[in-house]
Protein backbone atom coordinates (compact mmCIF):
# COMPACT_ATOMS: atom_id res chain seq x y z
CA UNK A 1 0.00 0.00 0.00
CA UNK A 2 1.31 3.43 -1.00
CA UNK A 3 2.08 6.23 1.43
CA UNK A 4 -0.80 8.63 1.88
CA UNK A 5 -0.52 11.72 -0.32
CA UNK A 6 -0.10 15.08 1.37
CA UNK A 7 -0.68 17.14 -1.78
CA UNK A 8 -4.36 17.63 -0.95
CA UNK A 9 -6.95 16.33 1.48
CA UNK A 10 -9.35 15.67 -1.39
CA UNK A 11 -10.92 12.21 -1.32
CA UNK A 12 -12.52 11.67 -4.73
CA UNK A 13 -15.69 9.66 -5.14
CA UNK A 14 -14.57 6.82 -7.41
CA UNK A 15 -17.23 4.77 -9.16
CA UNK A 16 -16.50 1.13 -9.97
CA UNK A 17 -18.38 -0.76 -12.68
CA UNK A 18 -18.43 -4.49 -11.96
CA UNK A 19 -17.66 -5.73 -15.49
CA UNK A 20 -18.52 -9.29 -16.52
CA UNK A 21 -19.77 -11.04 -13.38
CA UNK A 22 -18.37 -14.36 -14.66
CA UNK A 23 -14.86 -12.96 -15.20
CA UNK A 24 -12.23 -11.92 -12.67
CA UNK A 25 -13.54 -8.35 -12.27
CA UNK A 26 -15.68 -8.94 -9.16
CA UNK A 27 -12.91 -11.02 -7.57
CA UNK A 28 -10.21 -8.36 -7.93
CA UNK A 29 -12.61 -5.65 -6.75
CA UNK A 30 -13.49 -7.52 -3.58
CA UNK A 31 -9.86 -8.45 -2.90
CA UNK A 32 -8.64 -4.88 -3.44
CA UNK A 33 -11.34 -3.19 -1.35
CA UNK A 34 -10.90 -5.63 1.54
CA UNK A 35 -7.97 -3.43 2.58
CA UNK A 36 -9.56 -0.62 4.60
CA UNK A 37 -6.58 1.66 3.93
CA UNK A 38 -8.13 2.34 0.50
CA UNK A 39 -10.61 4.57 2.35
CA UNK A 40 -7.76 6.95 3.22
CA UNK A 41 -7.59 7.95 -0.44
CA UNK A 42 -11.10 7.82 -1.87
CA UNK A 43 -14.76 6.97 -1.40
CA UNK A 44 -15.38 3.82 -3.50
CA UNK A 45 -18.83 3.34 -5.05
CA UNK A 46 -19.53 -0.06 -6.63
CA UNK A 47 -22.37 -0.28 -9.17
CA UNK A 48 -23.57 -3.87 -8.91
CA UNK A 49 -25.83 -6.27 -7.04
CA UNK A 50 -25.14 -7.33 -3.45
CA UNK A 51 -25.54 -10.93 -4.59
CA UNK A 52 -22.51 -10.70 -6.91
CA UNK A 53 -20.03 -9.27 -4.41
CA UNK A 54 -21.31 -11.48 -1.60
CA UNK A 55 -20.95 -14.54 -3.83
CA UNK A 56 -17.26 -13.82 -4.44
CA UNK A 57 -16.60 -12.74 -0.85
CA UNK A 58 -17.99 -16.04 0.42
CA UNK A 59 -16.35 -18.14 -2.30
CA UNK A 60 -12.86 -16.85 -1.49
CA UNK A 61 -13.46 -16.22 2.24
CA UNK A 62 -12.51 -12.54 2.03
CA UNK A 63 -13.63 -11.55 5.51
CA UNK A 64 -12.12 -8.06 5.40
CA UNK A 65 -14.52 -6.89 2.69
CA UNK A 66 -17.75 -5.16 3.70
CA UNK A 67 -19.94 -2.50 2.11
CA UNK A 68 -22.68 0.01 2.81
CA UNK A 69 -25.79 -0.60 0.65
CA UNK A 70 -26.67 2.85 -0.75
CA UNK A 71 -30.09 3.49 -2.29
CA UNK A 72 -28.60 6.07 -4.63
CA UNK A 73 -25.71 8.48 -5.03
CA UNK A 74 -27.18 10.80 -2.38
CA UNK A 75 -27.07 8.17 0.38
CA UNK A 76 -23.37 7.31 0.36
CA UNK A 77 -21.63 6.80 3.68
CA UNK A 78 -18.21 8.31 4.29
CA UNK A 79 -15.47 5.93 5.43
CA UNK A 80 -17.19 2.92 3.84
CA UNK A 81 -17.16 1.04 0.58
CA UNK A 82 -20.56 1.86 -0.91
CA UNK A 83 -22.66 -0.30 -3.23
CA UNK A 84 -25.48 1.04 -5.40
CA UNK A 85 -27.76 -1.75 -6.60
CA UNK A 86 -28.34 -1.67 -10.36
CA UNK A 87 -29.88 -5.12 -10.85
CA UNK A 88 -32.96 -6.48 -9.07
CA UNK A 89 -33.72 -9.49 -11.24
CA UNK A 90 -32.54 -12.98 -10.28
CA UNK A 91 -29.20 -13.86 -11.82
CA UNK A 92 -27.02 -16.92 -12.17
CA UNK A 93 -23.27 -16.60 -11.72
CA UNK A 94 -21.31 -19.08 -13.85
CA UNK A 95 -17.71 -18.13 -13.12
CA UNK A 96 -15.42 -18.74 -16.06
CA UNK A 97 -18.17 -18.89 -18.70
CA UNK A 98 -19.61 -16.19 -20.91
CA UNK A 99 -23.37 -15.75 -20.60
CA UNK A 100 -26.12 -13.48 -21.83
CA UNK A 101 -26.97 -12.33 -18.32
CA UNK A 102 -23.28 -11.55 -17.74
CA UNK A 103 -23.40 -9.14 -20.67
CA UNK A 104 -26.68 -7.57 -19.58
CA UNK A 105 -25.44 -7.04 -16.04
CA UNK A 106 -22.11 -5.53 -17.11
CA UNK A 107 -23.99 -3.05 -19.30
CA UNK A 108 -26.42 -2.15 -16.48
CA UNK A 109 -23.47 -1.46 -14.18
CA UNK A 110 -21.53 0.56 -16.74
CA UNK A 111 -24.58 2.60 -17.76
CA UNK A 112 -25.47 3.57 -14.18
CA UNK A 113 -21.87 4.46 -13.32
CA UNK A 114 -21.39 6.34 -16.58
CA UNK A 115 -24.50 8.46 -16.02
CA UNK A 116 -23.36 9.41 -12.52
CA UNK A 117 -19.89 10.22 -13.88
CA UNK A 118 -21.28 12.46 -16.61
CA UNK A 119 -23.57 14.21 -14.11
CA UNK A 120 -20.62 14.92 -11.81
CA UNK A 121 -21.96 12.79 -8.95
CA UNK A 122 -18.69 10.83 -8.93
CA UNK A 123 -15.24 12.18 -9.74
CA UNK A 124 -13.82 9.20 -11.62
CA UNK A 125 -14.71 5.74 -12.88
CA UNK A 126 -12.71 2.52 -12.72
CA UNK A 127 -14.10 -0.08 -15.11
CA UNK A 128 -13.65 -3.79 -14.50
CA UNK A 129 -13.22 -5.85 -17.71
CA UNK A 130 -16.20 -6.61 -19.92
CA UNK A 131 -16.71 -9.26 -22.59
CA UNK A 132 -16.88 -7.14 -25.75
CA UNK A 133 -19.19 -9.68 -27.39
CA UNK A 134 -21.84 -10.54 -24.79
CA UNK A 135 -22.31 -6.88 -23.81
CA UNK A 136 -23.44 -5.89 -27.31
CA UNK A 137 -27.06 -4.75 -27.55
CA UNK A 138 -29.23 -2.07 -29.11
CA UNK A 139 -28.03 0.31 -26.40
CA UNK A 140 -24.36 -0.71 -26.41
CA UNK A 141 -22.93 -0.87 -29.92
CA UNK A 142 -19.30 0.00 -29.27
CA UNK A 143 -15.97 -1.85 -29.60
CA UNK A 144 -15.33 -1.26 -25.89
CA UNK A 145 -15.31 1.10 -22.90
CA UNK A 146 -13.17 3.76 -24.59
CA UNK A 147 -15.54 4.40 -27.47
CA UNK A 148 -18.63 4.38 -25.24
CA UNK A 149 -17.19 6.84 -22.72
CA UNK A 150 -15.88 9.10 -25.49
CA UNK A 151 -19.40 9.40 -26.87
CA UNK A 152 -20.87 9.77 -23.37
CA UNK A 153 -18.57 12.69 -22.66
CA UNK A 154 -19.75 14.49 -25.77
CA UNK A 155 -16.19 14.85 -27.06
CA UNK A 156 -15.09 13.73 -30.48
CA UNK A 157 -11.83 12.03 -29.69
CA UNK A 158 -9.80 10.36 -26.99
CA UNK A 159 -6.52 8.50 -26.65
CA UNK A 160 -6.03 5.02 -25.23
CA UNK A 161 -3.10 5.41 -22.86
CA UNK A 162 -1.42 2.44 -21.15
CA UNK A 163 0.48 3.37 -17.98
CA UNK A 164 2.48 1.62 -15.28
CA UNK A 165 3.84 2.73 -11.91
CA UNK A 166 7.37 3.00 -13.31
CA UNK A 167 6.48 6.00 -15.49
CA UNK A 168 5.93 4.16 -18.78
CA UNK A 169 3.01 5.67 -20.74
CA UNK A 170 2.21 4.34 -24.19
CA UNK A 171 -0.51 5.70 -26.48
CA UNK A 172 -1.56 4.55 -29.93
CA UNK A 173 -2.49 6.70 -32.93
CA UNK A 174 -4.76 4.02 -34.41
CA UNK A 175 -6.76 1.67 -32.25
CA UNK A 176 -8.71 -1.53 -32.77
CA UNK A 177 -8.48 -1.95 -36.54
CA UNK A 178 -7.01 -4.52 -38.95
CA UNK A 179 -3.30 -3.98 -39.50
CA UNK A 180 -3.90 -3.69 -43.26
CA UNK A 181 -5.94 -0.51 -42.71
CA UNK A 182 -3.38 1.28 -40.53
CA UNK A 183 -1.29 2.97 -43.29
CA UNK A 184 -4.38 4.48 -44.89
CA UNK A 185 -5.76 5.63 -41.54
CA UNK A 186 -2.47 7.26 -40.53
CA UNK A 187 -2.77 10.89 -41.63
CA UNK A 188 -1.06 14.08 -40.51
CA UNK A 189 -4.34 15.35 -39.11
CA UNK A 190 -4.94 12.22 -37.00
CA UNK A 191 -1.36 12.19 -35.75
CA UNK A 192 -1.57 15.86 -34.82
CA UNK A 193 -4.79 15.34 -32.85
CA UNK A 194 -3.42 12.35 -30.93
CA UNK A 195 -0.18 14.16 -30.11
CA UNK A 196 -2.12 17.17 -28.81
CA UNK A 197 -4.24 14.95 -26.56
CA UNK A 198 -1.15 13.13 -25.28
CA UNK A 199 0.82 16.27 -24.49
CA UNK A 200 -2.11 18.02 -22.79
CA UNK A 201 -2.87 14.90 -20.74
CA UNK A 202 0.73 14.65 -19.54
CA UNK A 203 0.45 18.24 -18.34
CA UNK A 204 -3.04 18.23 -16.84
CA UNK A 205 -3.45 14.63 -15.66
CA UNK A 206 0.11 13.70 -14.70
CA UNK A 207 1.46 17.08 -13.58
CA UNK A 208 4.38 17.21 -16.04
CA UNK A 209 4.88 20.85 -17.01
CA UNK A 210 7.21 20.26 -19.97
CA UNK A 211 6.66 16.68 -21.15
CA UNK A 212 9.03 14.84 -23.48
CA UNK A 213 7.17 12.75 -26.04
CA UNK A 214 8.75 10.04 -28.20
CA UNK A 215 7.02 9.12 -31.47
CA UNK A 216 7.62 5.77 -33.14
CA UNK A 217 7.84 5.11 -36.86
CA UNK A 218 5.34 2.93 -38.70
CA UNK A 219 7.67 0.78 -40.74
CA UNK A 220 10.66 -1.44 -39.80
CA UNK A 221 13.71 0.71 -39.00
CA UNK A 222 11.41 3.76 -39.20
CA UNK A 223 11.30 3.41 -42.96
CA UNK A 224 15.07 3.42 -43.50
CA UNK A 225 14.87 6.88 -45.15
CA UNK A 226 12.15 5.76 -47.55
CA UNK A 227 13.63 2.39 -48.45
CA UNK A 228 11.09 0.46 -46.34
CA UNK A 229 8.17 2.87 -46.49
CA UNK A 230 7.32 6.53 -46.97
CA UNK A 231 5.02 7.28 -44.01
CA UNK A 232 7.84 8.47 -41.77
CA UNK A 233 8.96 11.17 -44.23
CA UNK A 234 5.56 12.10 -45.66
CA UNK A 235 3.33 11.92 -42.59
CA UNK A 236 5.18 11.66 -39.27
CA UNK A 237 8.26 13.87 -39.60
CA UNK A 238 6.43 16.97 -40.93
CA UNK A 239 4.07 16.87 -37.93
CA UNK A 240 6.98 16.47 -35.52
CA UNK A 241 8.79 19.43 -37.07
CA UNK A 242 5.67 21.57 -36.72
CA UNK A 243 5.26 20.64 -33.05
CA UNK A 244 8.92 21.45 -32.40
CA UNK A 245 8.48 24.91 -33.92
CA UNK A 246 5.81 25.56 -31.31
CA UNK A 247 8.12 24.68 -28.44
CA UNK A 248 7.05 21.09 -27.80
CA UNK A 249 9.64 18.50 -26.76
CA UNK A 250 8.81 15.81 -29.32
CA UNK A 251 11.31 13.35 -30.77
CA UNK A 252 11.39 10.69 -33.47
CA UNK A 253 10.31 8.89 -35.50
CA UNK A 254 12.14 6.04 -33.74
CA UNK A 255 12.40 2.41 -34.90
CA UNK A 256 10.14 0.61 -32.42
CA UNK A 257 12.28 -2.49 -31.88
CA UNK A 258 15.50 -0.71 -31.03
CA UNK A 259 13.68 1.98 -29.06
CA UNK A 260 12.28 -0.46 -26.53
CA UNK A 261 15.18 -2.89 -26.80
CA UNK A 262 17.71 -0.31 -25.66
CA UNK A 263 15.49 1.06 -22.89
CA UNK A 264 15.17 4.45 -24.60
CA UNK A 265 11.58 4.72 -23.41
CA UNK A 266 12.92 5.48 -19.92
CA UNK A 267 14.13 8.88 -21.16
CA UNK A 268 10.63 10.08 -22.07
CA UNK A 269 7.37 10.93 -20.31
CA UNK A 270 5.30 9.30 -23.04
CA UNK A 271 5.63 7.11 -26.11
CA UNK A 272 3.23 7.33 -29.06
CA UNK A 273 2.97 4.18 -31.17
CA UNK A 274 1.39 4.08 -34.61
CA UNK A 275 -0.80 1.01 -34.07
CA UNK A 276 -2.15 -1.24 -31.34
CA UNK A 277 0.35 -4.10 -31.12
CA UNK A 278 3.39 -1.91 -31.75
CA UNK A 279 2.77 -0.18 -28.43
CA UNK A 280 0.90 -2.77 -26.39
CA UNK A 281 3.22 -5.75 -26.88
CA UNK A 282 6.25 -4.09 -25.22
CA UNK A 283 4.00 -2.45 -22.64
CA UNK A 284 2.33 -5.67 -21.56
CA UNK A 285 5.66 -7.49 -21.57
CA UNK A 286 6.89 -4.98 -19.01
CA UNK A 287 3.66 -4.44 -17.05
CA UNK A 288 1.24 -7.33 -17.52
CA UNK A 289 0.25 -7.60 -13.85
CA UNK A 290 0.22 -3.90 -12.98
CA UNK A 291 -0.70 -1.96 -16.12
CA UNK A 292 -3.51 0.58 -16.29
CA UNK A 293 -5.62 1.61 -19.27
CA UNK A 294 -6.47 5.33 -19.10
CA UNK A 295 -8.79 7.14 -21.51
CA UNK A 296 -6.97 10.43 -22.08
CA UNK A 297 -8.45 13.52 -23.66
CA UNK A 298 -11.86 13.49 -21.95
CA UNK A 299 -13.36 15.74 -19.28
CA UNK A 300 -14.33 12.48 -17.56
CA UNK A 301 -11.71 10.47 -15.67
CA UNK A 302 -11.76 6.76 -16.47
CA UNK A 303 -9.17 4.09 -15.75
CA UNK A 304 -9.22 0.32 -16.00
CA UNK A 305 -6.97 -2.60 -15.09
CA UNK A 306 -5.06 -3.65 -18.18
CA UNK A 307 -6.42 -7.17 -18.40
CA UNK A 308 -9.51 -8.91 -19.69
CA UNK A 309 -12.16 -11.14 -18.15
CA UNK A 310 -9.64 -14.01 -17.86
CA UNK A 311 -12.31 -16.72 -17.90
CA UNK A 312 -9.58 -19.37 -17.64
CA UNK A 313 -8.85 -18.42 -14.02
CA UNK A 314 -12.19 -16.84 -13.05
CA UNK A 315 -13.74 -18.34 -9.95
CA UNK A 316 -10.53 -20.07 -8.89
CA UNK A 317 -9.17 -17.45 -6.51
CA UNK A 318 -6.06 -16.90 -8.62
CA UNK A 319 -6.75 -13.36 -9.85
CA UNK A 320 -4.24 -10.72 -8.74
CA UNK A 321 -5.82 -7.36 -7.74
CA UNK A 322 -2.63 -5.35 -8.35
CA UNK A 323 -3.69 -3.94 -11.73
CA UNK A 324 -7.08 -2.94 -10.33
CA UNK A 325 -5.42 -1.22 -7.37
CA UNK A 326 -3.10 0.68 -9.71
CA UNK A 327 -6.12 1.76 -11.77
CA UNK A 328 -7.87 2.97 -8.63
CA UNK A 329 -4.83 4.91 -7.41
CA UNK A 330 -4.26 6.43 -10.84
CA UNK A 331 -7.86 7.66 -10.97
CA UNK A 332 -7.37 9.31 -7.56
CA UNK A 333 -4.04 10.88 -8.62
CA UNK A 334 -5.50 12.25 -11.86
CA UNK A 335 -8.43 13.83 -10.00
CA UNK A 336 -5.99 15.53 -7.61
CA UNK A 337 -3.65 16.63 -10.40
CA UNK A 338 -6.56 18.23 -12.26
CA UNK A 339 -7.61 20.14 -9.14
CA UNK A 340 -4.05 21.35 -8.56
CA UNK A 341 -3.67 22.32 -12.21
CA UNK A 342 -6.92 24.31 -12.11
CA UNK A 343 -5.80 26.07 -8.93
CA UNK A 344 -2.49 27.03 -10.53
CA UNK A 345 -4.28 28.46 -13.54
CA UNK A 346 -6.59 30.54 -11.32
CA UNK A 347 -3.85 31.61 -8.92
CA UNK A 348 -2.82 35.25 -9.57
CA UNK A 349 0.73 35.64 -10.77
CA UNK A 350 3.11 37.52 -8.49
CA UNK A 351 5.54 39.85 -10.25
CA UNK A 352 9.22 40.04 -9.32
CA UNK A 353 8.63 43.59 -8.09
CA UNK A 354 5.80 42.47 -5.78
CA UNK A 355 7.94 39.67 -4.43
CA UNK A 356 10.86 42.03 -3.77
CA UNK A 357 8.54 44.42 -1.89
CA UNK A 358 7.16 41.60 0.25
CA UNK A 359 10.63 40.31 1.11
CA UNK A 360 12.10 43.75 1.86
CA UNK A 361 9.19 44.52 4.20
CA UNK A 362 9.68 41.21 6.02
CA UNK A 363 13.33 42.04 6.72
CA UNK A 364 12.11 44.83 9.02
CA UNK A 365 9.60 42.67 10.92
CA UNK A 366 10.09 40.49 14.00
CA UNK A 367 10.21 36.77 13.25
CA UNK A 368 6.78 36.06 14.75
CA UNK A 369 5.19 38.65 12.45
CA UNK A 370 7.09 37.27 9.46
CA UNK A 371 5.76 33.78 10.23
CA UNK A 372 2.24 35.20 10.53
CA UNK A 373 2.48 36.90 7.13
CA UNK A 374 3.85 33.76 5.50
CA UNK A 375 0.89 31.79 6.83
CA UNK A 376 -1.48 34.32 5.24
CA UNK A 377 0.26 33.95 1.91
Amino acid sequence: MRKESTATDMKPKVGISIGDINGIGPEVIVKALADSRILNYCLPVIYASPKVVLFYRKRFKIDGFSFHPADNINSLQEGKVNLIQVWNDPLEITAGKSSEVGGQFSWASLKAAGEDLKAGHIDALVTAPINKHNIQSEDFDFPGHTEYLTQLSGEGESLMLLCNNAGLRVGTVTGHMPIAKVPQALTQDLLRRKMNIFIQSLKRDFGISKPKLAVLGLNPHAGEEGLLGSEEEEVIRPVLNDFKKHGNLVYGPFPADGFFGTGSHKKFDGVLAMYHDQGLIPFKYASFDSGVNYTAGLKLVRTSPDHGTAYDIAGKGKADPESFLEALFMAVDICKNRVENAEQVRRPKVSVEDLDRKMSRRKDLPQDEIDSELEKD
